[in-house]
C-alpha cells in the first residue's frame, strides 16, 4: 500500500512524537508514505483567522503539488484536514476563482483515525500486536476540528464518533462511555484567553474522570497539548491523566513496550500505558505456566 503524506507544521514541531509513531506504524504494516514534496503550512490557524484568501491560497498550493498523482492523501492532524478539505471542495465547486484551469483530483483526503479504523487495516494492526495494552481504562476525545463543520469534513458520525473506540479496542484497552468526547477544548484560546481554556479543560477531565478513565486518547496535537497541559494550571499538586495519541497505542502494543524517551514528551506522568503492558506481559507469562 501507498499513500502520499501531509504531515503539517505540528508534526515537524510540538508534536514530533505523533509523526514518529505514525511512521512506525506504517513501516510495520507495510504502508509507503510519500510526504508531498515542499509542502507548506495550510494556514490554520492563524491565516484562515485573518485572511481568508491567504488562507485558502496556502491549502490550495499543498493540492497542486499532488493533483495528477493517484494517490490517497494521509492526513494526521484534524486542524490540516479540515483546511485541506476546505480547499479542495473550493477547487471543485469554481477552480478558475482561484487560478486553476482544471481540477480534477485522482486522490482522496484520509483522516488518521479513518484510516486506522478501516477493517482492513485494523486485521493488519491485530496480526501485528505482541502485547495488548490490558485492561487500561480510556477516554476517546475526539475535539471539535477532526469532525466539524461536517459540510467540510463529510463525517458520517460527527455528534457520535467510533473510529477511536475502534482503534482503541483492537489494541486491548478499553474505551470508556463519557459525555465530553466532541467538546471544544478552547486550544485556540489557551493564549489569549486562559481563563476560558482553564474552564473547558477542567470540564473535559472531569469528564472523563468521572467516565472511569484513568487516560485519554486524542487524534489532535492542539487537544493532546492543551488538555494535557492545562491540567498542571488546573490542579497544580494532581491527580492528572496522561493524553497519548492513538497511534501511540498502537506502537506501544506492536513493540511490547512504551519506551522512556517517548514517556518523557508528555507533560504529564505517561507511565500508566506502560503498567498496564507490563501488567498484560504477567497475565500472559501466568496464563502459560
Amino acid at each position: 500500500m501507498k499513500m502520499a503524506y501531509y504531515p503539517g507544521c505540528s508534526l515537524q514541531g510540538t508534536a514530533r512524537d505523533y509523526n514518529e509513531s505514525i511512521l512506525d506504524i506504517c513501516n510495520t504494516l507495510d504502508i509507503e508514505l510519500v510526504e508531498i514534496p515542499d509542502w507548506n503550512c495550510c494556514g490554520a490557524s492563524s491565516a484562515h483567522m485573518t485572511n481568508h484568501e491567504v488562507a485558502m491560497r496556502l491549502s490550495i498550493r499543498n493540492l497542486m503539488q499532488v493533483k495528477d498523482e493517484k494517490l490517497d492523501i494521509l492526513v494526521p492532524c484534524p486542524a490540516c484536514f479540515q483546511r485541506l478539505k476546505a480547499a479542495d471542495k473550493a477547487l471543485k465547486h469554481d477552480p478558475y476563482h482561484w487560478d486553476v484551469d482544471d481540477y480534477s483530483p485522482k486522490f482522496e483526503l484520509v483522516h488518521i483515525s479513518t484510516f486506522l479504523a478501516k477493517p482492513e487495516i485494523l486485521e493488519r494492526i491485530s496480526a501485528k500486536i505482541s502485547r495488548p495494552v490490558g485492561d487500561m481504562r480510556v477516554a476517546c476525545y475526539y475535539g471539535c476540528l477532526s469532525l466539524r463543520p461536517q459540510h467540510l469534513t463529510d463525517a458520517v458520525n460527527h455528534e457520535m464518533p467510533t473510529t477511536l473506540e475502534t482503534i482503541v479496542s483492537a489494541v486491548g484497552a478499553r474505551p470508556v462511555s463519557w459525555s465530553h468526547r466532541t467538546e471544544c477544548c478552547s486550544g485556540s484560546l489557551t493564549m489569549t484567553r486562559p481563563d476560558i481554556a482553564g474552564k473547558l479543560v477542567g470540564d473535559i477531565v472531569r469528564a472523563a474522570e468521572r467516565g472511569g478513565a484513568n487516560a485519554m486518547v486524542t487524534d489532535c496535537p492542539m487537544c493532546q497539548a492543551n488538555v494535557e497541559g492545562r491540567q498542571l494550571d488546573i490542579n497544580p499538586s494532581g491527580p492528572h491523566i496522561p493524553v497519548y495519541y492513538a497511534t501511540e497505542l498502537i506502537t506501544a502494543a506492536m513493540s511490547g513496550s512504551y519506551p522512556e524517551k517517548q514517556q518523557k514528551v508528555h507533560l504529564v506522568s505517561a507511565q500508566v500505558l506502560q503498567n498496564h503492558l507490563n501488567q498484560a506481559a504477567l497475565s500472559s507469562t501466568e496464563e502459560t505456566r
